[in-house]
Order: C-alpha cells, then structure tokens, then sequence
C-alpha cells in the first residue's frame, strides 16, 4: 500500500474496482440470447456456469473478508505485500476450481445472473466493514498465490471475476 493510501480509500478503490468488473461479467450475460449463454461445448463451461461459478468464489471470497469464512490468520512479522501484478503472474493460465465451487451441468443464464448480483452485494459490504487492522494486518496463505492481505482477496475477487469474463466471451463466440 502507498504511505498517501488510506485503508479506506484502498478499500474504496477495491470496491470500485471490484464492481465494475463484476457489472461487466453481469451485462455480458443478460446482454446474451439465454440459449448462447447456456450451451455448453465438450471440456469447457457455458457461459452461463461461468457466471455461476464466479458468484460462487465471490461468495467465498466475501465471506473471507468478512470473517464469515475464518481463514484469514494475522500476517507474520514483517509480511510486505506483493503489488498485485506480481501475485497474478504467479498465477497459472489454466487452474482446476475446487469442487466447491465447480458449476452444476446446467445453469440457467437467469439464474447465474442473480447468483453474481447477491454475490456482488455480499463483496460491497464485506469491503464497506473491512478495516485498516483486518485489511493490513489480516491474511492467508493460499498454494495459489501464496501470502496475501485481505485486502489483496479482494483484489484477486477483481482479478477472478476479469480472468471469467474474458473466458465467458469466448464461449459466447464474441470478439
């Protein structure tokens, strides 16, 4: 974090940031004729389990933030945060999502629609109750990405949710 950054500005900016790219996932989605968003092909998820599936981890990722979920754990001494360009290259190009939260074999566009709305709300307010102590402080250590504060889960949410889109764009065959 910048010495001019304030823990809730950071936490505003996450939330913009956050928003917008879940907004965009969303309006690809209605912006979709129901049968396109739906239609799977062999090895890869609709467009529609895509969105399912983001819901699903933003719910998590929400909880997580929130304490709802208690995986996060104080930072050891010393921790410094990573920009978070460095975390995601780190991160490979094709993961394999846990159980949890794999899509079922079919979802209605409808349905992962209002599945990343409740999600979104659910990360708006996690991040509107994230304080400087939690936020700074507070983190995981995932095999993924390794140690993150909580507010950098909320940056990977973002990132997760932009990774989807461009994914969910391809199986909608646009350009």
């Amino acid at each position: 974090m910048s010495s001019q950054t304030t823990p809730a500005s950071r936490a505003a900016d996450v939330q913009r940031a956050f928003t917008e790219a879940n907004q965009r996932l969303i309006a690809r989605l209605r912006g979709a004729e129901p049968a396109a968003a739906e239609q799977t092909v062999e090895g890869a998820w609709s467009a529609a389990q895509i969105g399912w599936h983001v819901a699903a981890v933003t719910t998590r990722f929400a909880g997580m933030i929130s304490g709802d979920i208690p995986a996060a754990q104080p930072l050891a001494e010393g921790f410094r945060e990573r920009t978070w360009t460095d975390v995601a290259a780190a991160i490979p190009d094709r993961l394999e999502a846990p159980a949890a939260v794999l899509p079922p074999g079919a979802v209605r566009s409808a349905e992962a629609v209002a599945a990343l709305e409740a999600s979104g709300e659910r990360m708006v307010t996690a991040l509107e109750s994230l304080t400087a102590e939690r936020g700074d402080r507070m983190g995981v250590v995932h095999p993924i990405v390794g140690a993150i504060s909580v507010f950098q889960i909320g940056e990977w949410a973002t990132a997760h949710i932009m990774r989807h889109n461009r994914q969910a764009k391809r199986a909608l065959g646009e350009r």
